[in-house]
C-alpha cells in the first residue's frame, strides 16, 4: 500500500497514514461545494436561466459525470460536464473544479426576463441544486450524493455583464440619458471602431438600465463573441423611462440628446464617424427614423424592425442605406413602412422587396438575406408572411406578430453583415 504523508503544521508533527486513496470512505458532496452560480443568456424572446455552475474544492473527473447526477428544482437538465473555467465551453474540458449543469431554455421557469402578451415577466436568477449521484475527483476520491439542495449565491449574465452602465446629461437639452455601453475587448486607441446604436421598444420603458439588454437580441447580439470576432464594434443601448417616440410621431428632445450622447462618446473613444449605425424595434425604429430625418449625416445605415413613420416626412436625397423588416400581420408597421418605402421609391430610391416565412429556419433566413444582400438597392424591405412571425397559436394576432418580428429579425447574421459593410 502506498503511504500518504500529511504534515500537521500546527503541531509540527508528521503522521504516516497507511491507507489507499481509493479505500477512503465517500465524502458528503455538500461539504466540498464552494458555491453555485446561476447563468443567464439572452435569446430573441428575452433573458433565460440556462445553466448552474457548481464549484468544488477539488477538480472533478469529467468522465464520472452524467445528467442524472444532479437535480435542479423545476428545471430540465440537458447536459453535465466538468471544466476548469466558468466560461461557456465550446469544447468542454474533461476535468476541472467546475461542474456545468446545462438547463433547457424551454422550461417555464427558465425565464428571467420575458413577456407574456403585454405583460413583463421578471424572475430572480436563482437555482436550487442537489447532487443526487456520486461523482469522482481526479484523485479518485468519491463524493457521495448530497442530502440537501443548495441555492445559488451568485449570477453570471452572459454578454449582459460585458456592458457598462452610465448616464449622460446633455448640456444642450438638459435631458439625462441612461445607457449601456459595450467597449470592444480588443479596444486599441490607435484604431477606429464602428458603433451600433440600439433603440428599444416602449414595452420595456423603465428605470432599470439593463432592461434594454435583457429584452431580446437587439442590443446584445452585436456584442456576442461570435459577432465581435467578425465585426469588432462599440454597442450603445440607451434605456428610456418613457416612450421616446409614439403613435403621434412625437419624440420631444430625445433625438437631440441621443445624438449628443454619441458625439460625447466620440470624445472618449475612437469611434469612426463614417461607420455609425442605428437599429431599433417598434418605437425604437420610429425614433431611429426620426433621427435619420433630423440628422441625415449621422448614420451610415439603419436596420429598422417593426416600426412606422409618416411617409411624407421621409424623403430623399438618400445618402443612407436602410434594411426594413416587418410582419404582414402587424397592421400598423406593415402599412406604415410599405408607405415609407413606396414614397422613397417614388423619389428615386432603389428598393429591393421580399416576403419571407417567419417559420423558416435560421439557415433558411440567412440564405434569403444573403440573396437580398447581393441586390443593388438603397432600401431592402422584408415582410414576414401573413401570420408567420408569431408562434402558430398566436399567428392571427397583430400585436403578437409585431413583437415576434424582432425575435426573428435580430437572429439573421447576414443582415448584420450587411450593416457593417455600409460607410458614410
Amino acid at each position: 500500500m502506498k503511504k500518504i504523508i500529511t504534515v500537521l503544521a500546527a503541531a509540527g508533527l508528521t503522521v504516516a497514514l497507511s491507507a489507499c486513496q481509493s479505500l477512503l470512505p465517500p465524502a458528503d458532496s455538500s461539504s466540498h461545494i464552494r458555491n453555485i452560480t446561476a447563468v443567464t443568456e439572452v435569446f430573441g424572446d428575452g433573458q433565460k436561466i440556462t445553466a448552474a455552475i457548481v464549484q468544488y474544492d477539488t477538480p472533478i473527473d469529467g468522465a464520472s459525470l452524467s445528467a442524472n447526477d444532479y437535480n435542479v428544482a423545476g428545471r430540465t437538465v440537458t447536459h453535465v460536464y466538468a471544466s476548469d473555467t466558468t466560461d461557456k465551453a465550446g469544447q468542454p474540458k474533461n476535468n476541472g473544479e467546475y461542474v456545468v449543469i446545462e438547463l433547457s431554455p424551454a422550461d417555464e421557469d427558465a425565464v428571467a426576463f420575458g413577456r407574456e402578451g403585454r405583460d413583463i415577466i421578471r424572475r430572480k436568477p436563482e437555482l436550487s441544486v442537489m447532487q443526487k449521484g456520486a461523482v469522482t475527483t481526479v484523485r479518485g476520491r468519491t463524493l457521495a450524493a448530497g442530502d440537501h439542495a443548495i441555492r445559488s449565491s451568485q449570477v453570471i449574465n452572459r454578454i449582459v455583464d460585458d456592458f457598462r452602465q452610465s448616464d449622460f446629461t446633455d448640456p444642450q437639452t438638459g435631458i439625462t440619458v441612461k445607457y449601456n455601453l459595450f467597449v470592444p475587448k480588443d479596444y486599441n486607441p490607435q484604431k477606429t471602431y464602428p458603433l451600433v446604436l440600439f433603440l428599444h421598444d416602449a414595452g420595456v420603458n423603465g428605470s432599470d438600465t439593463q432592461t434594454a439588454l435583457q429584452q431580446g437580441l437587439g442590443a446584445v447580439v452585436w456584442a456576442s463573441p461570435e459577432e465581435q470576432e467578425k465585426h469588432s464594434a462599440f454597442v450603445l443601448a440607451p434605456q428610456f423611462d418613457y416612450s421616446a417616440a409614439n403613435d403621434q410621431l412625437q419624440t420631444a428632445l430625445i433625438p437631440a440628446a441621443t445624438a449628443n450622447l454619441i458625439k460625447h462618446l466620440e470624445t472618449e473613444y475612437r469611434i469612426n464617424p463614417a461607420r455609425r449605425y442605428v437599429t431599433g424595434q417598434s418605437d425604437g425604429a420610429m425614433l431611429a427614423m426620426a433621427m435619420n430625418i433630423k440628422y441625415p449625416d449621422l448614420f451610415a445605415a439603419s436596420y429598422l424592425v417593426a416600426g412606422k413613420w409618416d411617409a411624407a416626412l421621409v424623403m430623399p436625397p438618400l445618402d443612407h442605406k436602410m434594411w426594413i423588416t416587418v410582419a404582414e400581420s402587424d397592421e400598423k408597421a406593415h402599412s406604415g413602412m410599405s408607405a415609407v418605402t413606396a414614397n422613397l421609391e417614388n423619389h428615386g430610391a432603389k428598393v429591393a422587396r421580399a416576403t419571407w416565412s417567419g417559420f423558416a429556419t435560421p439557415v433558411e433566413l440567412d440564405a434569403a438575406a444573403k440573396a437580398m444582400h447581393a441586390q443593388d438597392a438603397d432600401i431592402r424591405y422584408v415582410a414576414l408572411q401573413q401570420g408567420a412571425a408569431a408562434p402558430e397559436d398566436q399567428n392571427g394576432d397583430s400585436y403578437a406578430n409585431h413583437m415576434n418580428t424582432w425575435r426573428i429579425a435580430y437572429g439573421i447574421a447576414n443582415i448584420r453583415d450587411w450593416l457593417f459593410e455600409q460607410y458614410k
